[in-house]
């Protein structure tokens, strides 16, 4: 059997990372995943292959599953207002089927 919830995706830089992994952990998340990502949007290209001096100007694409809608809002809400005027990044919030629904209940 599974269960309704929602996935917050933010494909940010990674300069800022700890402080949306701040913000993901506030509104009680119990987890999220990390990955490199590259690409094209409004601020040029992204390449995860090209060498950098420094590794935080590297894209990054984090995805965290909540079993509320309120709170899916609230992080992708808070992380726009707080970088995305100064920093590059998108966020978008995808309905998903899950199983262990206990594993995504909000953390005290």
């Amino acid at each position: 059997m599974t269960y309704k919830a929602k996935k917050v995706v933010i494909v940010t830089e990674k300069l800022i990372l700890d402080g949306v992994i701040k913000i993901i952990e506030a509104a009680g998340a119990g987890g999220y995943t990390v990955v490199a990502a590259s690409g094209k949007g409004s601020r040029g290209v992204r390449s995860a292959d090209r060498p950098r001096v420094v590794d935080a100007f590297a894209n990054v694409k984090i995805e965290v599953i909540v079993g509320d809608e309120a709170d899916a809002n609230t992080i992708a809400e808070n992380v726009a207002s707080r970088y995305f005027e100064n920093y590059s990044g998108i966020t978008y919030l995808q309905d998903v089927e899950i199983l262990r629904p206990q594993k995504f209940v909000k953390k005290s």
